[in-house]
């Protein structure tokens, strides 16, 4: 009883060989021409009236997508597939790029992420600031017997020490910046692209139905003169 059930509800796609239930299928007259003529193409056998599965319509969905993409850019990169593929599955494409890159950092980038940014702050300069006022006020004081009296050549090794250190550790905050910025246009490409044949999908599908609602009433246009005509 539950296997007859089970085949009443259910149907195998023409393209795939699988089974789908009915509510999956779509017939193939109402889709876009222009995918219709991809899927004839490896199906000829296949009539206007067939119904086939919204899988078998989202892959190659997908690859009339690519071949579109392929005579306006040439090869396909892997993140235009990325594109096609989540277009075809009806997947995502936006990413939070600061969550997923932070999550990646070690230690090490962390402490000179943090060591950069509080070398560009106002803390820091006026700590800075502070501790060179000292330095100097209690040298000058103090005079000739001071640790580290005038010129200061003990503070100026300091200085040159803690510039020759702060470069590069700025440098690799810089590295670490710069690469998320690269993931952030790349996200923002993805993002633009797929918005970009989405739009193109929809101008496409909103052409067809119109061309198809014409149809329809220029039918039913002939069917009411026919009529008419009879009545007379």
């Amino acid at each position: 009883m539950t296997s007859r059930v089970l085949s009443s509800t259910n149907a195998i796609c023409p393209i795939t060989g699988k089974s789908y239930p009915h509510r999956e299928f779509v017939v193939l007259d109402h889709l876009h021409p222009a995918l219709v003529d991809r899927i004839l193409r490896d199906h000829p056998s296949l009539t206007m009236d067939a119904r086939i599965s919204r899988a078998a319509v989202d892959r190659y969905r997908m690859l009339h997508v690519e071949e579109l993409l392929r005579q306006e850019r040439g090869e396909l990169t892997k993140l235009d597939q990325e594109v096609t593929r989540s277009l075809a599955e009806g997947a995502t494409v936006s990413m939070n790029i600061e969550a997923s890159y932070d999550e990646r950092r070690t230690i090490g980038e962390r402490l000179s992420d943090w060591l950069a940014a509080f070398g560009g702050s106002w803390t820091f300069l006026v700590f800075f600031g502070l501790v060179l006022a000292g330095w100097i006020g209690l040298n000058a004081l103090v005079g000739q017997d001071a640790f580290d009296p005038y010129p200061y050549i003990l503070l100026n090794l300091m200085l040159s020490c803690l510039a020759a250190i702060q470069a590069p550790i700025i440098m690799m905050s810089q590295k670490r910046q710069e690469a998320k910025d690269r993931l952030r246009s790349l996200n923002d490409y993805r993002v633009n692209l797929k918005a970009e044949l989405e739009i193109r999908h929809l101008h496409e599908k909103i052409d067809h139905l119109i061309s198809r609602q014409w149809e329809r009433l220029a039918e039913i246009q002939e069917l009411q003169i026919e009529l008419l005509q009879e009545r007379r």
